[in-house]
């Protein structure tokens, strides 16, 4: 269920997708997705460099 929210959230279809709900909602939504990338990507960044020492 968690791996299917962060695929959707990552989907570029849905990414700029526009959402019928409350705009402060949308806000948070939009927070999660940034959020979730980020998240990511500094998970990337410590796996490159664990392996290259």
């Amino acid at each position: 269920m968690l791996l299917k929210k962060i695929l959707y959230y990552l989907n570029p279809a849905n990414l700029f997708k526009k959402e019928k709900v409350d705009v402060n909602l949308r806000f948070m939504h939009g927070i999660n997705k940034i959020s979730i990338l980020l998240f990511l990507i500094c998970i990337v960044v410590m796996v490159v460099r664990a392996a290259t020492r």
